[in-house]
């Protein structure tokens, strides 16, 4: 008789995964920061005009960067692990409060395009594999096409030279109007305008992939035997392809929202710097360019942070909607 194997809990399991890998990121951010020439006191002294060595070192001596890399290292590992993410000297605030207010603002953002992006890109290409060689599926590829080449910069100023230098209809900056004391649906009508083109800007410029991959998934799913099956049994195209093969072909589309989750945060700093959008992206943008490492430190792990976690309900959610996955696919 074999012994009992203990088994965790699946959630439990990849929680234990995942915090190696928190675990990494938290020491190759710091080390690479670090290994960047220059700091906060060379910023504040190049906006001086000049500095006396002696208070270069005070300076440094202030933001604790004249102390050995290992300690350090050390002292910022232990601030993460009891939830401090230090001090910014160039805001004169706390990390964690900098982010806390601009991380709503990138989560919205991000979640209004991903959400555009994969309804929208499933969507058409669900509707390109079932009208292949026609007129429709050739305008589906040409949007494609587009979303692929077109660099997301150069579509934000676009938008913005149609939507509000020429029509006038939308903002150009911000997420709100600044000094409008609006509540209830005007607030909620307030902020959607200030949305669409930030959001619908990087939503293009990833809808060619949802395209492309469903219309791949949607043929690919259309070639197995159980549709084969369904057909022979008189089922209906319509129930064919929303009940068959609609469900299964989603599986890909869930695995690339995971991956795509990461690239989409690194590629809202473009569009927040654009659309003047206060996120992290603004946020970390000014952290490089004043050497605020603490600050910059804290986004790069509250971010690293989000896109394990991220990924960690994508692969629950395939789990879910996948069985033979629990099982590692084994029949």
């Amino acid at each position: 008789m074999k012994p009992s194997r203990f088994k965790l809990h699946p959630l439990l399991a990849r929680l234990l995964q995942a915090l190696p890998v928190a675990f990494m990121v938290i020491i190759l951010n710091f080390f690479l920061l670090k290994s960047v020439p220059g700091d906060l006191a060379d910023v504040i002294a190049g906006e001086a005009g000049a500095a006396t060595p002696e208070f270069m070192a005070q300076l440094r001596s202030q933001f604790g960067s004249d102390q050995p890399l290992m300690i350090q290292f050390f002292s910022y590992l232990k601030n993460v692990l009891s939830f401090d993410l230090g001090w910014s000297f160039r805001y004169s605030e706390s990390v964690t409060q900098l982010i806390a207010e601009r991380l709503s603002s990138t989560l919205l953002l991000m979640g209004v395009a991903l959400l555009i992006a994969v309804m929208l890109g499933t969507m058409l290409g669900v509707i390109a594999a079932v009208t292949r060689r026609t007129v429709v599926e050739r305008f589906i590829g040409l949007i494609a096409t587009l979303g692929f080449a077109m660099p997301v910069f150069w579509l934000g100023l676009m938008v913005v030279v149609v939507f509000t230098v020429k029509l006038g209809w939308l903002p150009s900056s911000g997420d709100s109007t600044m000094g409008a004391d609006l509540s209830g649906f005007a607030r909620f009508w307030d902020v959607t305008r200030h949305l669409l083109m930030p959001a619908g800007c990087l939503a293009f410029s990833y809808l060619a992939l949802y395209i492309r991959l469903m219309q791949e998934s949607v043929r690919g799913v259309a070639l197995q035997d159980f549709v084969r099956t369904a057909r022979a049994k008189g089922c209906s195209r319509f129930r064919l392809i929303w009940r068959h093969i609609i469900p299964n072909a989603l599986l890909p589309v869930v695995t690339l929202t995971g991956l795509q989750f990461g690239a989409m945060l690194s590629g809202s700093v473009t569009i927040e710097t654009v659309f003047a959008w206060p996120g992290l992206g603004q946020l970390a943008l000014s952290a490089v360019s004043t050497r605020d490492v603490n600050l910059l430190l804290g986004i790069l792990f509250v971010t690293s942070l989000f896109v394990v976690v991220v990924n960690l309900l994508t692969e629950l959610v395939h789990a879910a909607l996948d069985p033979r996955s629990r099982s590692g696919g084994h029949l």
